[in-house]
This record gives structure tokens, sequence and C-alpha cells, in this order.
């Protein structure tokens, strides 16, 4: 499986997620604490925000491993960022690994990307095209699940308009996206359990589910944690004032570091980051 990284708060560099701490994401790529599969190397992807240019985020990917790619090495020493996205890929068998089935996908000012798999996927996948609009069907250019379920996304995104709060929007957006999944795995009678651990940012706001169709004890890890500033300082990383502040907020698959804070997020809840960086967990019903 696949592991993420997502961070909102005070401008850090890509480098504090992604090199830097002890079990970073180029470490998780290498060798996952928390995975049945502890290597990540069907490629990566980075997604991060320059709030003061364009709303549009900028996304940087490639399929080769992440620990062996010096432009991502170099790219993460010196570029910051508020909102940062991190992703490295285990392909799910049978799909190939090129730079379009590469996470982070985005639309808009949405950045999307996924830990798991959508069970039967084969299957469901006419169905699921069925349901799409022609514009959600048409930013859709890999043949990954994940990029499907965006688009799933995405309609419901659209659907709601602009009225919403921007984290309530996503958060009805991802529920509303997560049941259709089901509703269609349902239909096409698929047994095995869906794998749904989805995030999703708008630059400000974020939401992340941890979710698994049956046997919530087998659900892909996820972990947040909170604090006045996420800072590495030779080579030690580590959240000041954890649990204290509502300033940064991190949500990974796996710990990143050491350390009070860390929080397990329980199976089937979604982690919702408010553009004031509170956090709150919800249950899906």
């Amino acid at each position: 499986m696949c592991r993420f990284v997502l961070y909102l708060g005070p401008e850090i560099s890509l480098s504090s997620l992604v090199t830097e701490p002890a079990n970073s994401i180029i470490h998780q790529s290498i060798r996952s604490r928390e995975s049945q599969e502890p290597l990540n190397g069907d490629g990566f992807g980075l997604g991060w925000y320059v709030q003061d240019m364009t709303e549009r985020p900028a996304i940087f990917k490639d399929i080769t491993p992440a620990w062996n790619n010096l432009n991502l090495l170099n790219l993460a020493r010196v570029t910051r960022s508020s909102c940062v996205l991190a992703h490295v890929r285990a392909a799910t068998p049978g799909l190939p690994v090129i730079q379009l089935n590469c996470h982070p996908f985005a639309w808009r000012r949405f950045v999307f990307m996924h830990n798991g798999r959508v069970a039967g996927f084969k299957r469901l996948k006419r169905a699921l095209i069925n349901r799409l609009s022609d514009e959600a069907f048409g930013m859709i250019s890999g043949s990954t699940d994940t990029e499907h379920v965006f688009a799933l996304f995405v309609d419901h995104v659209r659907r709601a308009g602009d009225g919403l709060d921007p984290a309530d929007l996503m958060t009805s957006a991802l529920a509303a996206t997560i049941e259709e999944v089901e509703d269609l795995t349902r239909e096409e009678g698929v047994e095995e359990p869906s794998l749904l651990n989805l995030a999703v940012t708008d630059g400000k706001a974020a939401v992340v589910s941890r979710y698994i169709s049956t046997e919530p004890e087998r659900a892909n890890s996820l972990y947040v944690q909170s604090g006045r500033r996420f800072e590495c300082v030779d080579g030690q990383c580590r959240m000041l004032d954890p649990g204290e502040a509502h300033e940064a907020v991190v949500i990974a698959s796996e710990p990143l570091s050491e350390g009070e804070g860390w929080t397990r997020v329980p199976p089937n809840h979604l982690v919702v980051v408010r553009e004031d960086r509170t956090t709150e967990m919800r249950a899906l019903s």
C-alpha cells in the first residue's frame, strides 16, 4: 500500500516532510513501518501551494523511486509552502507504473491522493464512469482507481456549489464519494473490502479519511499531530507544543518522528482541518 503525508501550517521546507524526519516519506518509500508491503517504489508525487501567486497547486511527480530522484531531493531542499502533500506509490498489481498514475491529482484548487484500493475496481469501473459528468470524466488521464474516485469527488463538489465553508464542502463531498464507492461495490457484488484513506485539500483547509468497508482492524494506518510549529533542526524533527496550539497540522500514514502528540485516527473516521487549523474527527456512518 502507498504512504502519504499532508501538512497545513506556517511555511516549511518540503524537506521537513520528505527527507529530514527519521521516518520521512522517503524513508517510508524504502521501509514502511506499518504496511504489509514495506516498499513503495513505484513513483512519487508532491503537491504544494504558493498562495500569493495563485490558488492553483504546483504538482511534481515521477515514476522513479523517491529515494533515487535527485530532482526531488534538490527541489525539497529549497521549496517552502504552508500546504504540502507528498505521496509514495506501491502500484496496484496490474496497473502500469506511468507518470499519469502517480499521485497526487489536481483539479482547479483541489489536490487529492489515496492510500488503499477500490475493491473490484475492474468490475465496477464502467458503472463508475457512467455516473460521471462530462467534465469529471474528461479530467481522467490515467488508469488508477484513485483518479476515478477523485472524479466522483469533483462531481460532488460541483453539485454542492460555492455556498459552503471550504472544510464543510470537502467533508460533505468526501463522505458522499466514499458512500458512492460502497454503493457501486454492492451493486457489482464485490465482497472484498475497499481501503479508502483519501486526502484532499484546497490549500487552506483539508479533509482526510481512514476507511475500510469491513474488518476495521485491517484499516490502513493514519495519524494526526497538531501544535505550534513542525520544525527540523540538525536532523531532529518535532512538533513544538503538540496539542497546545492550532497553528500546524500534520496528517500522515505513519508518524514522521518520535515524540508526543501523534494520535492514531480511528477506523472509518474523517479528520477535518479548518482554515484556522482547528481539527476534529468525524465518524463516517
